[in-house]
């Protein structure tokens, strides 16, 4: 699944610490910064998928997710 925007975009130093715990870009008691770490977390750990996260400043962001589907036949 990918998951896009048209926003303001991302600095690389930003996008490698979007799945860190606690980490945010709001001021100090706007928000936990738990989110991402949160949804990182259940899709890597419970489910053994994948998120990624692909930005640049000016050019919008963009999130992927892969879960790997069991087929039984």
């Amino acid at each position: 699944m990918h998951i896009a925007d048209n926003g303001c975009g991302m600095s690389e130093e930003v996008r490698h610490q979007i799945f860190d715990p606690f980490f945010t870009t709001k001021p100090v008691g706007r928000g936990t910064g738990l989110g991402l770490a949160i949804s990182h977390d259940i899709v890597v750990e419970k489910h053994r998928g994948q998120i990624s996260c692909i930005s640049a400043p000016g050019r919008g962001t963009e999130l992927i997710l892969q879960i790997p589907i069991s087929v039984k036949f």
